[in-house]
């Protein structure tokens, strides 16, 4: 089984790479980019079969070490 977790800082919480990235794209003259947020995607392959028990898995390892929760919401897919 595969899950995909997707980390990005919360709303309100400072980005200064997506800062850097948006400033980037609009000096190669990409106009029109009001924001950027930078994240960043996990894919794990996961042994469990059972997708409540992968979902709870994965839920697990974001609180414990793939998201800093207090700076980061994450999201998770299971396939």
């Amino acid at each position: 089984m595969k899950a995909r977790v997707y980390v990005m800082l919360k709303n309100g919480v400072l980005d200064p790479q997506g800062d850097a990235v948006r400033h980037a794209l609009g000096a190669l003259g990409f106009d029109g980019v009001n924001g950027v947020r930078q994240g960043k995607v996990i894919e794990l392959d996961l042994a469990d079969q059972d997708a409540a028990t992968a979902q709870a898995t994965v839920t697990e390892m974001c609180e414990k070490l793939l998201a800093n929760t207090v700076i980061e919401s994450y999201k998770i897919e299971i396939e």
